[in-house]
């Protein structure tokens, strides 16, 4: 009554106070009602649209937390509830939406990763083409000779291919723990050849910072984790070289174990991985001037997730050496012309 129907002493500071404390208790409200309805769950029937589980976190060998969790089975489902439905109409649009794919399979990932697959009807689809020629502006390394868990090897991989490219790398990792010790073993190195590295979670900087250092100088290369193959905007010289680790398998945690066998089991897990890859690829080429390579460290790469690649992308699986001096070779013709090509050999 407060508000619809205000005192003349009610002036907008003072409204803005009220509604501001109204929307908190309310946030605080909608909270302990979750809570509340996760809790009478707890030896009763499960709620088939979530997934519930206890957890004990540990750090360093010591348990410090633990908690009750619940989360969506499909996350897509209350976005089509309380986003799609009430709208006269929606656009959801992304360069990766359709992990690569073509045809009608392609758009079944998309309506799975959107929320389209809960709507009764009215769905309707197109794609357009991409303004990016990725066959002359891009290229992707498959190196096939490092072998998965050989850190030291790892390490090397990484600080030849930094060195061939002269910097301008991003390199991404699927665990912190690898990340520091890459980082340990290739940082002095090359520091000494001239070549900065920043990483995620060894540098005392925040996200943002270490992204806007990486494009001010087209030396530099920074390492990092999901953030970065996700949201980092680079255009220009500063972002030529993209190395993953190895491909980015889902952790086996209860959450995706139970929506692994929700959605198609694996296919479902290749659904994942292609989209992580897109958006990693996707980092690369940010305008029509951009070129580079797309590095994965992978001796296994499995050829049905050759699709997270834009259609013409040159693709080649060779050993370290050869693609040392792919990079190495793209870096010398970088610096003749203002847009190298990729020869299609």
């Amino acid at each position: 009554m407060l508000i619809e129907d205000p005192p003349d002493w009610l002036d907008g500071q003072a409204r803005a106070r009220v509604d501001g404390a109204r929307h908190s208790l309310g946030t605080r409200i909608d909270t302990l009602g979750g809570w509340l309805s996760l809790l009478g769950r707890v030896g009763g029937p499960a709620d088939p649209d979530f997934v519930d589980w206890l957890a004990v976190d540990r750090y360093d060998g010591r348990e410090f937390d633990c908690g009750l969790h619940r989360h969506w089975l499909d996350p897509a489902k209350p976005i089509a509830d309380v986003v799609y439905r009430p709208a006269q109409g929606v656009l959801v649009t992304s360069a990766t939406l359709r992990n690569g794919g073509h045809g009608s399979g392609g758009w079944t990932d998309a309506d799975i990763r959107t929320g389209a697959r809960h709507m009764d009807g009215g769905v309707q689809h197109f794609a357009v083409p991409s303004p990016f020629d990725y066959a002359r502006q891009s290229e992707v390394l498959i190196v096939t000779d490092i072998a998965r868990g050989d850190l030291p090897a790892l390490a090397g991989a990484y600080s030849r291919l930094i060195e061939a490219s002269g910097g301008g790398a991003l390199g991404l990792f699927s665990a912190i723990r690898r990340l520091r010790i890459v980082h340990s073993r290739i940082a002095d190195r090359l520091a000494r050849a001239g070549l900065p590295l920043f990483a995620q979670h060894v540098d005392p900087l925040d996200t943002g910072t270490l992204v806007d250092i990486f494009r001010a100088d087209p030396h530099a290369s920074l390492l990092g984790t999901d953030a970065l193959r996700d949201g980092v905007d680079v255009p220009g010289d500063s972002l030529r070289l993209v190395v993953m680790e190895g491909v980015p398998w889902p952790r086996p945690t209860i959450l995706h174990a139970a929506r692994r066998a929700a959605q198609g089991g694996s296919a479902y897990d290749d659904m994942v991985i292609r989209a992580r890859i897109g958006q990693a690829f996707g980092r690369l080429i940010r305008r029509a001037d951009d070129f580079g390579q797309f590095v994965m460290l992978s001796p296994s790469f499995p050829s049905r997730l050759l699709s997270a690649f834009p259609e013409g992308t040159p693709i080649r699986r060779l050993p370290l050496d050869e693609a040392v001096n792919h990079v190495a070779a793209a870096n010398v013709e970088r610096r003749k012309t203002a847009f190298p090509a990729f020869s299609p050999s």
